[in-house]
Formats: C-alpha cells, structure tokens, sequence
C-alpha cells in the first residue's frame, strides 16, 4: 500500500489508456506524457500499460507500507527518500515505512511514479485511467487527497532485490521553457490565409493558465484567421489528442489525452504522436513553437522513439542476464 500524506496539485492514477472506446464518446485518457509512463514501468518491471501516479508540478509525499521497487521519469522533483536525494529516470529499492518527497519541479510539468506490480485499481473500460470529467476509473475517478491510500501489486522477490538502475532520458530542448513540436497540416489548414500560416509557423505560441488535461490553450500576438469564403460552420467531426483546432477567437486549441471525442473548429494542424510527450511536459507560461512536418517525417520519429524504447529493453534485459553491471546511483546534493 501508498499511504498519500501530500496529494500535491494534481496525482491521478493514469496507464496508457482506454482504446476502442471513442465510438461511444469516451476519451482515450492516460499519460499525457505516455513516453514517460512506459519508460517508468518498464524499469519497474511492469508491462508498458501497467498503472502509475501522474503527479502533476511535484509537492507530494507518500509513505510505504511494505516494499518494493519505484521508478520515477518525466519532470525532476527533486526527489528524497527518508531525505536521501534520488535521481529521476532511475529504479530504486523502497523498504516498509519508508517515506518518498517529491518537490515542487522547476523545469517539466509532470512526473511518473510506478511501482513494480503496478498501481492496484480496478480496470474500468480496459483501463485503470482515471478520467476527470466522467469521474470514473483509477482511485474513484478523482484524483488523490491528503490521507488515501492506494493499494499496489505484489511484487517479485526478483524486483524486491533490483538495484537501483538509470536510463538515458529523451533529449530535452535547450531551453526547458521553450518546446518545438513537429505538426502536419491539417484537414483545414487550407481554410486559414497564407499570412496566417506564416504566423502559424513563426509565432510564438504561450501556454495559457486556462488549459488542463484536456487541452492547452494557446495565446499569440496575434489570432488566426481564416478565408473570408471559409467561414462557414463545420459539422462536428471526430478528434484525437495532438488536434489543433482554432475557436472563433482565432487563438489555439491543442487537445490532449483528456479531449472529447468529437469537435467542429477548424483543425489547423495535429502535432505527430512522437512529440505528445514533449507536450506533456510543457508548463503554464511556457512557449510553444510549430515545425511543419510530412508524414514520413513523422514515420520515422515514431520509429525513432519505438527505437529508444528498444535499447531500454535491451539494457534491461542484459541487466537481468547479468551482462551489463548496473552503475551506482551517483550522490546527489540536496542544493539541487
């Protein structure tokens, strides 16, 4: 069991996500960042769709009540366990009564915590996601409060005695603040003038307070517009997570794994699945910027990222097998 003694901003139990489902107007949901979510359980000894803690901007603390391995990706929180300092993107092993502190994280918008054995829901749909807005899956179909407690899967003697172990993050951008995703044209793009597919692609968009798992709301210098002779209504039409629609106020819309089903803005654009993660970690006040993208392009950073999450396997694998020597998790100060 987790004993959650902070909650922190936002932590809902969250997997990869409900599939087949959006016919019947239920959101896929799951990891906004799903790179970080795999990669996590994946160290922890799970299969990839296993169910992990989201916790969004960090400042949780939780005590655990029997142990197990943990693995923590995504935004660095500066983690502490029984106030040693931990690294992210690592396993470690956690003893009964131990305590784990995540602070607030100060680049990155969300850090993925898994437990080997995954965390113990029930399935709901085919998924242990928690979706907000239906309020179903996960813990209740809320997101945790100060004083849950959450029950985990049994975990191996194996993974009990895992060392701790590390893996190469994803590239970040230089600028943590800053986040360059590729984008096709989307099916109306052609609605939009050619100034404002040149804004489109120069602008700098910022991420508006105003957003949540359902999508970012974007804010420009200035708002898209569209062909005087494209103003007509469209008929809703479905949608998917990396959709960019463009309301009325001509300031844009990127929907993420929370977004409905169906919509009838215009869609300007869909940022490729291979960045989705690079939006998840994007923070409010961040600036977003758009590189046009084809979709062999697009192929091949899918393929690329399939690619990183096969030498993690590969590592992984060579561990256990006693080929590769895991290294020490190198000493942290806690002046992070």
């Amino acid at each position: 069991m987790i004993d959650i003694l902070r909650a922190g901003l936002l932590t809902t139990v969250q997997d990869l996500g409900r599939t087949g489902q959006r016919e019947f107007g239920v959101a896929s949901g799951g990891a906004v960042d799903p790179l970080a979510c795999a990669v996590a359980n994946r160290l922890a000894g799970n299969e990839l769709n296993a169910a992990t803690l989201e916790i969004t901007m960090g400042a949780c603390t939780l005590r655990f009540t029997s142990s197990t391995l943990v693995a923590l990706t995504g935004a660095d929180c500066h983690a502490e366990l029984d106030g040693t300092p931990v690294w992210s993107w690592w396993r470690f092993p956690v003893a009964r009564g131990q305590t784990l502190t995540l602070r607030p994280s100060r680049f990155g918008m969300r850090t993925y915590l898994a437990v080997a054995g995954g965390i113990d829901v029930p399935e709901t749909l085919g998924s242990r996601s928690t979706d907000l807005a239906a309020g179903f899956g996960g813990f209740g179909g809320r997101a945790l409060r100060d004083g849950d407690r959450i029950a985990i899967g049994h975990a191996s003697a194996e993974a009990r005695k895992a060392a701790a172990l590390g893996v190469r993050p994803p590239l970040w951008l230089s600028d943590p603040l800053a986040h360059r995703v590729r984008v096709l044209p989307g099916p109306e793009y052609d609605d939009f003038t050619a100034a404002t597919h040149k804004q489109f692609w120069e602008n700098p968009w910022q991420v508006t307070p105003n957003s949540n798992r359902m999508g970012y709301r974007l804010a420009g210098p200035e708002p898209l517009a569209r062909k005087k002779n494209r103003m007509n209504d469209l008929l809703s039409h479905g949608v998917l997570p990396g959709v960019i629609q463009v309301p009325p106020s001509g300031q844009p819309i990127i929907l993420l794994a929370d977004a409905q089903t169906t919509g009838g803005y215009p869609k300007i654009g869909t940022v490729i699945s291979a960045d989705l993660w690079r939006l998840g970690q994007a923070r409010l006040g961040s600036t977003l910027y758009f590189s046009e993208c084809t979709v062999t392009e697009a192929r091949e950073a899918w393929r690329e990222q399939l690619r990183y999450l096969a030498q993690i396997e590969r590592a992984l694998a060579w561990h256990d097998r006693g080929i590769l020597k895991a290294p020490r998790m190198p000493a942290l100060s806690r002046k992070r």
